[in-house]
């Protein structure tokens, strides 16, 4: 396809999935209909890039759909000179439109996951679920999936009054989460039922019935 074929693909998704779909952010809007896409989508999945669905990456990882995306950059309310602790960076779309937004980001993932190139972005290979200590404290706390909860690890690695944006799993359904960080404890809310891709590594505690 054509850079006009993928500008123009690109305009209908911020028409037809974000602005129609309760992502008013203006900076938000600006930053998706600026970054390419699809130079962050595997080249045998490029046809894919502007659809409302994952894309499926290697690996069993999948890149969440744009509106997901529009819907946790709209509620991270990321400011110029932000430090954003990012989990699962995939293929760095993300992390590119949050950089873009002029955010410090430290973008964690797994060992052997996809490749990622964003300069000016820390880089961490490791447990998603471990975060980036070093970097602490965080002004913003992004996980770019759905998790079943949010670790006590990540928690700690926040400043207090961070924001966090999240997908919870909760018995099967994923809904989109954000909250603050105050006092040291971490308060979410269900914003949304929506599908969102889930990241490998953050089991819930089992416990036992009898």
């Amino acid at each position: 396809m054509s850079e006009q074929t993928y500008s123009s693909m690109r305009t209908a998704m911020v028409e037809s999935q974000l602005r129609t779909s309760d992502v008013d952010d203006q900076r938000v809007i600006a930053v998706m209909a600026r970054v390419p896409r699809e130079d962050y989508v595997p080249a045998e999945r490029r046809a894919m890039t502007y659809i409302d669905r994952p894309i499926p990456l290697s690996g069993g990882r999948a890149l969440n759909a744009p509106l997901v995306t529009g819907r946790l950059l709209k509620e991270a309310q990321v400011d110029a000179g932000d430090k954003v602790l990012l989990i699962g960076a995939a293929t760095g779309y993300s992390t590119a439109l949050l950089a873009e937004m002029g955010a410090q980001v430290t973008a964690v993932e797994e060992e052997g996951g996809p490749e990622i190139a964003v300069p000016g972005v820390t880089l961490v290979r490791g447990a998603l679920a471990a975060g980036a200590p070093d970097g602490a404290p965080y002004d913003i706390l992004f996980i770019d999936g759905a998790v079943e909860e949010v670790p006590a690890a990540l928690v700690q690695q926040l400043a207090d009054g961070a924001r966090v944006v999240t997908g919870i799993i909760d018995r099967g359904v994923t809904r989109l989460c954000a909250g603050r960080m105050v006092g040291g404890a971490l308060g979410l809310s269900s914003l949304a039922d929506i599908e969102m891709v889930a990241l490998p590594g953050f089991g819930a505690a089992k416990t036992f019935t009898f």
